[in-house]
């Protein structure tokens, strides 16, 4: 009982940040859109902010399969947002990452370590902010998510072609020429040794009839290279499931 009343006393006695912004409400939770270097984020703020301010950091597709998110609404998380979309997880979207994380923790007090949730393309900006960051990272979540580019929209593999999008991969990573692109050594496959060394955990949900995004190509690689680093991965398959549905209810 005693811890109890400890707990409920450290809810009160935190402050909810104020937002900028239009201000809406979001799953019976106020949620605030404004800008960040020229950018749209949206912030889902809890009723009691849990100490610490604790959030979650989405890559892309927020507010689909909301559930997750509403439980941590719940338990004093707030939620966030950034839109850049096909940038793919690319240098100059790792930059606007940064600006964000930088606004959110200094002008408003939010945890210091993030956690983060990739579902599919969103998989290439959580690992590559992860990596060029991973003393902020609290743990990462990943739903069927894009880990190599080579994969999806690359489709060099068993995964299939996006033409658009690759054609984004070559001009948002600045590579010159297919070859370019294919020996780059960056891709979150390629790339996990500074999650494990700042002991990040995993957890990848896959459907192993994915045929759009083959977790052999992605979580399949991750998830045999990261022990192997001293990293700790938990796996959910969801059987004869393909890229579609994601979502964890």
């Amino acid at each position: 009982k005693r811890e109890a009343a400890e707990i409920e006393k450290q809810l009160k006695d935190v402050t909810p940040p104020k937002f900028p912004g239009k201000r809406t409400v979001w799953n019976g939770f106020e949620r605030y859109d404004f800008d960040v270097d020229g950018k749209p984020v949206s912030v889902v703020a809890p009723k009691i902010v849990a100490p610490g301010t604790p959030w979650v950091w989405h890559g892309e597709f927020f507010g689909h399969k909301p559930a997750p998110d509403i439980a941590l609404l719940g338990r004093g998380f707030h939620i966030v947002s950034m839109s850049v979309p096909d940038l793919l997880g690319s240098p100059p979207a790792v930059a606007l990452w940064n600006k964000c994380y930088a606004e959110l923790t200094g002008k408003y007090g939010f945890a210091k370590k993030v956690a983060l949730v990739g579902l599919s393309r969103g998989g290439l900006y959580c690992y590559n902010w992860a990596a060029a960051n991973p003393a902020k990272v609290a743990c990462l979540y990943a739903d069927a998510p894009v880990c190599d580019f080579k994969s999806w929209p690359g489709g060099f593999g068993h995964g299939k072609r996006s033409d658009r999008d690759w054609q984004l991969v070559l001009e948002r990573y600045g590579f010159k020429t297919d070859e370019e692109a294919k020996a780059y050594a960056k891709n979150p496959v390629d790339n996990l040794a500074p999650l494990a060394a700042a002991k990040v955990p995993l957890l990848h949900v896959f459907g192993d009839a994915d045929d759009v995004v083959p977790w052999e190509e992605n979580t399949g690689l991750i998830a045999e290279r990261y022990p192997k680093l001293g990293g700790s991965i938990q796996l959910i398959r969801k059987p004869g499931v393909g890229h579609h549905p994601h979502g964890l209810d």
